[in-house]
Formats: C-alpha cells, sequence, structure tokens
C-alpha cells in the first residue's frame, strides 16, 4: 500500500539539516515564538546577524535553543515572554512584521510551518524539563546527545517527548431505501472543541499497546462500535503542544453508536453530501474525511 503524503510530499528535511553543527554562519535563521504565535517579516522568517537587529534584547528572552540548519544557515528557536500590550508594541515599530498563529502559516508557507512545528515542540520541551524528573536538579543541555538535557546530579537524560495519538475514518457500509449499498462516515461532536461542529474519533496512545489496540480500545470507549479491516493512512506531526497523529481508516463490525458523554457529546453516520468540516485544512482530519469524500 501507498502511504499518503499528509504534506502535500514536502519533508521537513528538504532544505532542513537537524544534526548540522552550529558554524557561526554571518547570518541567522530565527524561529520566533511568543506563545504559539511566530513572528514573521513580510510573510518570512527573520534572517539577521543578530536578535539586536531588530531589537530584541536578552531579558526578553526565555529560550534560545540551536536547532540544526536552515538553507545552510545556522537556525535558532527563540521563545519570548512578551505580554499583549509589549507584543503589540514590538510589532507596531517594525513594518511588516506580525505574529502569526501556528497553524495559519501553513496557508503563509508548509516549509515554514513545518520547521516552526518542530521549534515549538523545542520550546515546549525545553520548559518542561528545566529540572530533573529523578531529583530535582537544574538540567544542562547534553554536550554528546542532540536534543536532550542532562541532569548534573543524577545523570538522568530526557529527550524531546513525541505523543503518539491515533486518528481514524470509521466507514460503515448500508442499504439506502432504493436498495443501493451506500458508505456513510462517523462524525462525532468533542466537548473540548469550541469552533469544529464534527470530526473524527482521536485519541493517545496507552503505554504497552499497539497502534491496532489503541485504536480498537478508544473507539469502544468513545463511541460503543467495534471495527474490523484497520489500514494504514498516513501520519502528520500535530505541534499542538506534541502529538504524531496516526491516521487509520477502518470499518464499522458490530455494536450501536452510544456516546461516553465525557469526551464525546454526539456521533451520526454521515453521507458524503451531507459532511461539513469546519477544521484546519492542514490537518489529518480533513484528509481522511476527504479520502472518504473521493473514494468511498
Amino acid at each position: 500500500m501507498k502511504f499518503m503524503e499528509i504534506s502535500n510530499g514536502l519533508s521537513i528535511y528538504e532544505h532542513y539539516k537537524l544534526d548540522a553543527e552550529e558554524e557561526n554562519t554571518p547570518q541567522k535563521y530565527f524561529f520566533i515564538f511568543n506563545e504559539k504565535d511566530l513572528l514573521l517579516i513580510d510573510n518570512e522568517v527573520p534572517l539577521l546577524n543578530s536578535l539586536m537587529d531588530i531589537g530584541i534584547e536578552e531579558e526578553d528572552i526565555k529560550n534560545n535553543i540551536f536547532m540544526g540548519q536552515f538553507h545552510d544557515k545556522d537556525t535558532y528557536v527563540i521563545g519570548l515572554d512578551l505580554d499583549e500590550e509589549s507584543k503589540m508594541k514590538f510589532i507596531e515599530s517594525h513594518e511588516g512584521f506580525e505574529f502569526v498563529f501556528l497553524a495559519k502559516v501553513f496557508d503563509i508557507n508548509e516549509e515554514i510551518y513545518l520547521l516552526g512545528g518542530r521549534a515549538t515542540q523545542l520550546i515546549d520541551w525545553d520548559n518542561n524539563h528545566k529540572y530533573c524528573g529523578k531529583c530535582g536538579a537544574e538540567t544542562i543541555y547534553s554536550e554528546t546527545e542532540k536534543g536532550a538535557k542532562l541532569c548534573p546530579e543524577c545523570g538522568f537524560t530526557s529527550f524531546t517527548r513525541i505523543s503518539p495519538a491515533i486518528i481514524t475514518s470509521i466507514i460503515k457500509e448500508e442499504v439506502n431505501q432504493e436498495g443501493k449499498v451506500e458508505n456513510k462516515l462517523l462524525m462525532a461532536r468533542h466537548s473540548y472543541y469550541e469552533n469544529i461542529r464534527y470530526s473524527l474519533i482521536a485519541g493517545f496512545m496507552e503505554a504497552g499497546e499497539t497502534i491496532e489496540e489503541a485504536l480498537k480500545r478508544e473507539v469502544k470507549e468513545e463511541v460503543g462500535i467495534n471495527v474490523k479491516d484497520l489500514e494504514y493512512f498516513g501520519s502528520q506531526s500535530w505541534p499542538f503542544p506534541n502529538s504524531l497523529m496516526i491516521g487509520i481508516i477502518c470499518k464499522y463490525d458490530s455494536g450501536e453508536v452510544k456516546v461516553d458523554g465525557n469526551e464525546i457529546t454526539k456521533a451520526e453516520w454521515f453521507k458524503k453530501e451531507d459532511i461539513e468540516f469546519d477544521g484546519y485544512q492542514l490537518s489529518i482530519a480533513y484528509k481522511l474525511i476527504q479520502n472518504f469524500i473521493d473514494n468511498y
């Protein structure tokens, strides 16, 4: 089976070297975040001699992490800690400056979005591993392991964290009033989404599970049915904050839809012409839904 290319075939490694050594190149790329918003200058990532070029002072910086080379330039992740007033003053004092929510960067420049996804996950990891989880001592960056923090007291090493999660399109064959077989897609209303009415069943994997076991458990827990004929669709990094989404297509097997009332408040079978999805088109959920519309 050919795996689905979620990001239009574009790889994060097209012009990016994760394992490159710091070379102190004359100009450097800076992925500058304030919370989940990425600084773009005329819709591009800043290429600067130093952060001082755009008036960022040392006291403004919360995170400063070397992340490899982009287009053969040293590249850094910068986390700022600006309140709303300071952020607005910074933007208004520079023409062409804009802080853009990372998910919206996809529509501006997909390559920047992919690298920005890695960058924001490094910030999340840096913020959550300032102290050793075993003894509480302050951690330092490892000199031998890239993307790792080392405890100088007990030697415990913490790597960047990825949280795998499954997401699935569940397809059911039904006979309509004309006696013809038609396919329907199960879509659910999630309690934690404010702006998305219906999406797909998804959930995080538990320790010790296979992907197949996680999918069947999540579906049973959330909507009470059994599924079969699992087929791998594709995967996607989802840096909100650090998920790896694993897309699976499966078929309805047995049981009646009964939502858990906690994560899922409603679930229905939709014919393709009745589907409306108001989530991000960059998401693997959108790709799975579109695959159902196009091929079933």
